[in-house]
């Protein structure tokens, strides 16, 4: 079984979680950039969470599944049409065999993850199979997926293949070329996804070295998204930051969600694709739980940071992952259910 990329759209890559524990030897843990929905996609339609799904980012790509399948689409809302119908997100979904899934124009966020029943099957590449695009490593060919490619995927869970040939079932009393599940993902269990987010952040190592303006002006001031960001890092404008004063710094360990600050003052907070290690001052540290609603958001949008301690960022993390834990058995149960 496979599926045919029709049109890559502006950029679309097979990742995962991630590649983890080689941040040593320089080798970036790269992954989804927004985790919550490639995992929610993944155990949408019976896959392990970490299985590789599709991120397709902002508009324009289109996908032929080449046999009947169990997708899900979910993260941002950028129009997902199969033969011409719009088709719901954050939902298990029957596709036939030769239909065509496409994106349009972006009405929400900036990335989608399609996951398929079994996940895409490319070789792993240091316990991964993230595509890593300056290394050129994982992925199809540790590339942007282009037109023409064609991907496999492997064998669905025991639960998928039962919900699958149910919804093929039920497909038959039903004219069209996809099937939607009744059940779906509620909003009350999604991150806070929102235009002009307000995004949470913890002291870091070099806040301290900020002038009492700049530390007001970071959590009081709106920046811009530039259009020079990328899955490395978000280059934000807005109010200039500067420090008491000059200040020399040996290059150490940076982490998604890092926000430096270069001697211009204009933040940059490091995504996905960032380097193992950084030398410009850290003023702050993006928290787990907001890290999915950053990377939702695309050049253009305003963006706020509100401070919050250590403690309560990890509350917020434990809450989630508990939650998400509820999420998965609930939806394992609707599966077998059928």
């Amino acid at each position: 079984m496979s599926i045919q990329i029709v049109n890559p759209g502006l950029l679309t890559t097979i990742q995962d979680k991630g590649r983890f524990g080689f941040q040593q030897q320089g080798v970036i843990v790269s992954g989804a950039m927004d985790s919550f929905a490639l995992r929610a996609a993944n155990v949408l339609v019976g896959n392990e969470e970490n299985a590789a799904a599709l991120e397709v980012t902002l508009m324009g790509t289109s996908i032929r599944f080449e046999a009947d399948s169990l997708i899900s689409i979910c993260g941002g809302n950028l129009s997902p049409v199969i033969e011409g119908e719009p088709v719901p997100l954050w939902r298990p979904l029957l596709i036939k065999e030769g239909a065509t899934l496409e994106f349009g124009a972006c009405r929400s966020g900036a990335r989608a993850y399609v996951a398929v029943a079994g996940g895409i099957d490319v070789p792993l590449v240091m316990h991964s199979r993230s595509t890593y695009l300056r290394a050129g490593i994982g992925g199809h060919e540790g590339r942007a997926l282009k037109a023409g490619d064609r991907l496999g995927f492997g064998p669905p869970s025991e639960s998928a293949e039962s919900y699958l040939k149910a919804r093929q079932a039920a497909s038959a009393l039903r004219a069209g070329r996809w099937l939607a599940a009744e059940w779906f993902v509620g909003s009350e269990s999604l991150p806070a996804y929102a235009k002009d987010p307000v995004i949470r952040v913890i002291r870091g190592r070099e806040y301290d070295s900020f002038t009492e303006e700049s530390q007001t002006a970071f959590v009081t001031r709106p920046f811009r998204i530039t259009p020079q960001s990328d899955r490395m890092g978000y280059r934000l404008q807005g109010e200039t930051l500067a420090l008491k004063e000059s200040l020399e710094t040996l290059s150490e360990a940076v982490s998604f969600g890092t926000v430096q600050v270069p001697p211009e003052g204009n933040p940059i907070v490091l995504m996905a694709d960032r380097q193992t290690i950084g030398g410009y001052p850290r003023i702050a540290q993006v928290i787990t739980t907001d890290l999915p609603v950053l990377a939702q958001a695309k050049p253009g949008d305003s963006i706020r940071f509100a401070e919050v301690s250590l403690q309560e960022a990890q509350e917020l993390h434990i809450r989630r992952e508990l939650e998400f834990e509820r999420l998965t058995r609930a939806i394992k149960l609707y599966l077998k259910a059928r």
